[in-house]
């Protein structure tokens, strides 16, 4: 496997990297990296020397904006996008075979190790991202590791990680979230959780963290069978948890109950659009090793609002998982899944081949009721196989053309949402009620008479194909 290094090795050769020097961790690198990614084929970013920081420190940030970055770390063809591109990470997940991680004795990780009162969190350059942030966060593009204590196995999630002090951090886990679960697992025995945070990260194994794979399933597993070898770990020498050998930075500790420590976290400007979990109690880390190779690169999800989203690899795989747990409760012919780039995990599109009245609903449900589909939606979308769902323009005109409001939309209610989630009312935050309602929208034909429906006056691909083709010269 390449790594984080490799590949940004490849980016730069391939003018896909811009370097940025002098920016300021405060604001300026965030701003720098909104600003950049409203372009139409923005640029991966890699700040240096950054003020106030040792040479050689780097932050990293807008690495997966665009598809064609996104297949290339993925080693498959950049020029696929959209389905096809689901399509071909689905093909990476099929025939699915645990592949272990190897532990080796040491790595670049392991090349700058330091523990006790040499530990100083603040000597990264964690960024200020957002102007109403609560501070500076280490941890967006990151994983958590953390072994559950009764069944033994390792798990990666994702979670924002913000600066308290010097050998301190606090860690936003969602409710409901494995590494939350495993944590109250210790918590209920009134012991300490032991933690590791991977700040500078490969991209599948960030992939894999963000994925809401089986109980029971290691993300180092499943990263190694999309690799087709095994993830190197070196075993951390405070808690044992294996660590990613070539990852940049890790913070290693210990999360002690909220009721023992915690320390107000946020706000924090979520993918969402909004800072909507505002500042609350989180609970902490106590960093006992810190591990981080020469010349360390924190990774970054920005977070911004901006079109296009900032990370298409999270997208891609969820959508790849969605698609996969679609087929796997028998539901046929889907076309292709997206989460749509300006709501993401919020809305949701599945394109089929219709083939009996129901089953635009049925796989609506199997959605809702589905470990990715389930988690914070807002809309799921089903729509014939004419419609690419990654196309926002095709999608809304199926739904203006082909949806009847009084009955293609259904609203689910009660369903498992966030804190981070904006539209939750303030009273029911108030409660620790963060459930909401889905809307499923049948924006198909009508299967009882679709092949009434009025005709489409639209090129066919075979002739859109025609016509690119003989006028390349003016359409290119």
């Amino acid at each position: 496997m390449r790594g984080l290094r490799g590949l940004i090795d490849d980016w730069r050769a391939k003018g896909q990297l811009k370097v940025v020097k002098g920016a300021d961790s405060d604001l300026e690198i965030g701003g720098i990296s909104e600003v950049s990614g409203m372009g139409a084929e923005p640029p991966a970013l890699i700040f240096d020397d950054i003020p106030g920081y040792p040479k050689g420190y780097r932050v990293l940030t807008n690495m997966f904006q665009t598809q064609r970055r996104t297949a290339q770390a993925l080693g498959l063809l950049e020029t696929l996008r959209g389905p096809t591109l689901v399509d071909a990470i689905r093909k990476r997940m099929e025939n699915y075979k645990s592949l272990p991680p190897q532990s080796v004795s040491s790595g670049p990780l392991t090349q700058n190790v330091v523990q006790g009162k040499e530990i100083d969190v603040f000597k990264f350059p964690a960024p200020k991202l957002h102007k109403e942030d609560g501070g500076k966060y280490i941890g967006t593009q990151d994983a958590v590791i953390t072994r559950d204590p009764e069944g033994n196995w390792v798990n990666l999630g994702t979670a924002r990680v913000q600066l308290q002090d010097a050998s301190t951090v606090s860690i936003y886990i969602s409710p409901g979230k494995q590494t939350r679960l495993i944590a109250e697992r210790y918590w209920e025995k009134k012991q300490s959780c032991p933690v590791a945070i991977v700040c500078g990260i490969e991209p599948v194994l960030f992939a894999a963290a963000t994925l809401g794979l089986p109980w029971g399933v290691s993300e180092y597993d499943f990263a190694g069978h999309i690799h087709g070898e095994p993830v190197q770990v070196v075993p951390g020498q405070f808690t044992g948890l294996p660590l990613p050998a070539d990852a940049e930075i890790v913070l290693e500790g210990e999360m002690p109950p909220p009721d023992v420590d915690s320390r107000p976290e946020g706000p924090f400007g979520e993918w969402t659009g909004y800072y909507a979990s505002g500042t609350r109690p989180a609970p902490v880390v106590h960093v006992k090793r810190v591990y981080f190779r020469d010349d360390p690169i924190i990774t970054v999800v920005g977070d911004f609002k901006i079109y296009p989203l900032d990370s298409y690899l999270s997208l891609l795989f969820r959508s790849a998982e969605i698609w996969n747990e679609i087929e796997k409760c028998g539901v046929t012919d889907v076309k292709g899944v997206w989460q749509m780039e300006a709501g993401m995990r919020l809305f949701i599109v599945i394109s089929l081949r219709q083939r009996y009245g129901g089953h635009a609903r049925q796989a609506a449900h199997v959605v809702l009721g589905a470990r990715e589909g389930g988690y914070l939606g807002r809309f799921v979308v089903v729509v014939d196989d004419d419609i690419d769902p990654s196309n926002m323009a095709d999608v809304l005109w199926a739904m203006a053309t082909r949806c009847d409001p009084e009955t293609s939309i259904e609203i689910v209610r009660g369903c498992w949402s966030s804190p981070i989630d904006p539209r939750i009312p303030p009273e029911r935050r108030k409660e620790g009620d963060f459930t909401n309602s889905r809307a499923i929208i049948d924006a198909c034909k009508p299967f009882r008479w679709m092949n009434d429906y009025p005709k489409v006056h639209a090129l066919d691909p075979e002739e859109r194909a025609k016509i690119s083709q003989k006028w390349s010269h003016i359409l290119d």
